[in-house]
């Protein structure tokens, strides 16, 4: 900080300057403050430059783009006039030397922990510039300041918008490079187009020159175009970087730019506890000297001279008259602006701020939200109206029972296949675009279903209804999990999102059997087409992405491949793994079937490759930290499990109530609302309230062990009695209550600290480790039922084989069916079926204390920073 000479102006535009920090190629930097009192950096550009029109277009659609970079580790652009005569740009002062001053000259190369955090919150940085649609281009020592708090990214000067990269630049149709030789990408050097991945190289060499006080290739006293070269060409030198951070490293540095990580990847793999200082107390100390300095500096008083670069401006303060004369400058409103603390308030009142590297959310996220919850139990309510109609369609299309297994099949096999793809095109093409697009496929898919003159059409339709589903379930997600970032806005988002994953079930077929009851099966058909185009048409204004997208769009086609082929053989193995039973034989063989093994063993190989594949891909479906963290794949089988617990206890409950306790499906469904209440209660007011106050696992390992208190007190239901209200009703609202109180953690870690443009693919793998549950529920429940039910009847004498195999279905038998004489044996099978109940419910019990146990050892992340 110099005092400022005669030449110097004393204002620029409504800002007293007080000293000159620096000056750089585009023109002079001085200290300025606001009539309020606020401390800026004041940037002037030459005036050469500013001759230019062409520069001044320039200029100006940089500023306008800098604006919009928000993130506690960036300076806002606070003020700017780019139509005066010598235009300037006021942002926020950071009162720290630069990172070069600090390394090179002050102290020497920072500690392995002073690194790791700086790496850590540059990284957030970017990403906040990168949300903004820039890149930085100059990510240097000198454009990192150094505070108490933390690093500050600063000089967005020749930060370019990304659909500005063209060459409409002036430095590039001179033939100037943009960027500092010690820091520039291998792309930058060779004049190729930049995208994000330069900044990330530039960032792998700002670490190198903190950690080891050097240049990354070496002094530029050798010559430029030696210096470029070895850039270009040659390995780097990475001697002295600490060991546990020589992998990112070198991965940031990697000359193919899709090999390296992504800020968010960056930020996850040095993300640190809270607590404690971030530099030695040496530096820390200095830092507080320069600071007090800064309280103490006053300018000298001088008389102005006129500046020969600068035109002369109004001197309001300085002028000794009565009512000085109002400045001809009309301030501008930031885009985002951050309290400078300790240097006055900013002008205007108080603007909320938000995490590091989180722009401000969208206004309209709460009408996106309610767009995607609404889309969810679409598909689900969906799924309950087709199932409930498929007695009436098998009366009216003469379809044989073979034809319904075909459409359940195929309507799963679809979703399969389209689960993974869905997600990834959120993430190339935008979540919007593909929410509409499965929107208007959803409604297509019930119209041709509710026009079907024939079975074949039918299960087409069916197919059409699980692409469709996938589609509108991935995207659905995506935009719940890139839509909110604030932990406690988050908390509530993904309480709701749980709502309807812990309700919907229930909700659609209470809701399927009022319709199918009271209107026949087409017109069902056309009122569940209606809804999925009402959202359709509702979700273009409503509906806001403004999260950017993968850039370049590069799909990982092995990825896909791999991970569909994965999910698809398991769908197919889970589906020919259910034994069917028809008169005196099993239809199909279960388990042990030569097919079924293969596509077990073949799918769950496909998975491993695939999760290999994420990591070594240089655009991969999900980023490699996604699959590499325990806390993620604790949540991930935590979910696996709790698909396959609901599902298992919704199939056992449905069939008690409508075959033993013989209630209507309108009835069974309503005796289930107290579970679908309780699962709302549980994920909206309790769940969504502490999520951002509690570590995830003392939520959820609480929520599953409800879950499997409430399956324990199911287990004692009989075929003789039937009390609900001392019974069946607590043990449901324990299953719902638990359930819901583990599902809003479970989401919210499992799809916690993704970039935007990877919350598609991240969000359809969450979805494929729910629904490979409720895949493996089917198979499952069946096999424990029809093995506890053979058990008990191995031993009864007279029971014919047909009524044995209608037992292991697990269906109760109706005595409308069978001659009075078989009244004692219907009695004894019957007592069989509900003890299989039983059974199944202590299984499922025990597989969600096995799930508890699991997200107790796997999921040990703290409490999210508030």
């Amino acid at each position: 900080m110099d005092q400022l000479i005669t030449e110097d102006p004393l204002h620029i535009g409504p800002y007293r300057l007080i000293a000159r920090l620096g000056a750089g190629g585009m023109g002079l930097v001085y200290l300025g403050r606001s009539e309020a009192g606020r401390t800026v950096a004041v940037k002037v550009v030459q005036a050469e430059h500013a001759q230019h029109p062409e520069f001044r277009k320039r200029f100006a659609r940089e500023v306008a783009a800098a604006r919009r970079v928000g993130g506690t580790w960036t300076a806002a652009v606070l003020d700017a006039d780019t139509e005066a005569e010598v235009p300037w740009v006021a942002t926020q002062y950071i009162p720290g030397p630069d990172l070069t001053t600090v390394v090179a000259k002050d102290f020497g190369p920072l500690p392995e922990h002073s690194v790791r955090t700086l790496a850590n919150r540059l990284a957030v940085a970017l990403q906040s510039v990168h949300d903004a649609g820039l890149i930085h281009r100059d990510l240097k020592p000198s454009n990192v300041l150094v505070t108490v708090d933390g690093p500050r990214v600063i000089d967005f000067g020749i930060a370019r918008a990304m659909d500005s990269l063209a060459g409409d630049s002036l430095h590039t149709r001179t033939g100037m490079l943009i960027g500092s030789p010690g820091f520039m990408s291998p792309e930058q050097v060779r004049g190729l187009e930049l995208t994000p991945a330069s900044d990330v190289f530039c960032l792998g060499a700002v670490l190198v020159h903190a950690a080891t006080g050097r240049l990354l290739f070496g002094a530029t006293e050798t010559g430029l175009n030696a210096h470029l070269f070895r850039i270009a060409e040659e390995e780097p030198d990475l001697t002295g970087v600490p060991e546990s951070l020589l992998d990112l490293v070198r991965a940031c540095l990697h000359k193919d730019p899709a090999q390296r990580p992504t800020p968010a990847d960056i930020a996850a793999r040095t993300a640190a506890e809270p607590g404690g200082e971030w530099l030695p107390g040496s530096v820390l100390a200095q830092l507080g000297r320069h600071a007090a300095q800064l309280l103490d500096f006053a300018p000298e008083t001088r008389t102005a001279q006129p500046d020969p670069r600068v035109p002369a401006q109004p001197q309001y303060a300085d002028r000794p008259r009565p009512l000085p004369p109002q400045p001809a400058y009309t301030p501008t409103t930031p885009a985002d602006r951050h309290p400078s603390a300790g240097f006055g308030p900013p002008p205007g009142p108080p603007v909320p701020s938000f995490p590091a590297g989180v722009q401000a959310p969208h206004p309209m996220r709460w009408w996106g939200l309610g767009m995607a919850a609404l889309a969810q139990l679409l598909v689900l309510t969906g799924t309950a109206i087709t199932n409930a109609a498929l007695p009436a369609i098998y009366t009216e299309l003469g379809a044989s029972s073979d034809d319904l297994r075909l459409f359940s099949t195929t309507n799963m096999l679809a979703f399969g296949v389209l689960l993974l793809l869905g997600g990834h095109l959120c993430d190339l093409a935008g979540r919007k675009r593909v929410f509409i697009i499965g929107s208007a496929g959803f409604a297509a898919a019930f119209v041709i279903a509710g026009l079907a003159p024939s079975s074949a059409l039918f299960i087409l339709a069916g197919a059409l209804q699980g692409m469709s589903a996938a589609l509108l379930s991935s995207s659905a997600l995506a935009l719940v999990t890139a839509g909110f970032s604030d932990p406690k806005e988050r908390g509530r988002a993904f309480g709701i999102y749980a709502a309807v994953v812990g309700s919907g079930m229930t909700f659609g077929m209470f809701t399927s059997a009022w319709l199918i009851e009271a209107l026949s099966w087409r017109v069902c058909m056309y009122a569940a087409a209606g809804l999925a185009l009402l959202i359709a048409v509702c979700a273009a204004p409503l509906v806001h992405d403004p999260h950017p997208v993968r850039t370049p769009a590069r799909p990982d086609v092995p990825g896909l491949l791999l991970g569909t082929g994965g999910l698809t053989a398991l769908a197919l193995g889970f589906d020919r793994a259910g034994v069917v039973y028809d008169g005196d034989t099993a239809r199909t063989a279960g388990w042990t079937t030569p097919l079924t093994l293969i596509l077990l063993v073949g799918g769950a190989l496909l998975l491993v490759a695939f999760v290999r594949r994420q990591t070594g891909s240089p655009s991969p479906l999900v980023p490699a930290h996604v699959l590499g963290d325990r806390n993620r794949v604790g949540s991930l089988l935590a979910l696996f499990f709790l698909g396959l617990v609901l599902l298992v206890t919704f199939l056992t409950l449905t069939r008690y109530f409508q075959g033993v306790v013989d209630y209507p499906m309108g009835r069974s469904a309503m005796a289930l609302l107290p579970m679908a209440a309780a699962a709302v209660i549980a994920s909206t007011q309790v769940a969504a309230r502490l999520c951002d106050r509690l570590a995830p696992r003392n939520l959820i390992v609480p929520g599953l062990l409800l879950t499997a208190v409430g399956l324990a007190i199911l287990t004692g239901i009989d075929a003789d009695s039937f009390v609900y209200t001392a019974q069946v009703l607590p043990g449901t609202l324990l299953i719902g209550f638990g359930a819901g109180l583990a599902f809003t953690p479970l989401f919210t870690t499992a799809t916690g600290s993704i970039a935007p443009q990877d919350s598609g693919g991240t969000s359809a793998v969450v979805l494929a480790a729910q629904n490979l549950g409720g895949w493996a529920a089917w198979p499952v429940f069946g096999t424990v039922l029809a093995s506890a039910i053979s058990a008990r009847l191995s031993d009864a004498s007279g029971i014919p084989a047909p009524l044995v195999n209608a037992a292991k279905a697990g269906f109760p038998l109706s005595r409308h069916s069978l001659p009075a004489s078989f009244s004692g044996t219907l009695d004894q099978v019957n007592e069989a079926v509900v003890g299989g109940y039983s059974v199944a419910l202590w299984w499922t019990a025990g597989l969600t204390l096995l799930a508890s146990l699991l997200a107790g050892l796997m999921i040990t992340a703290r409490a999210p920073k508030r």
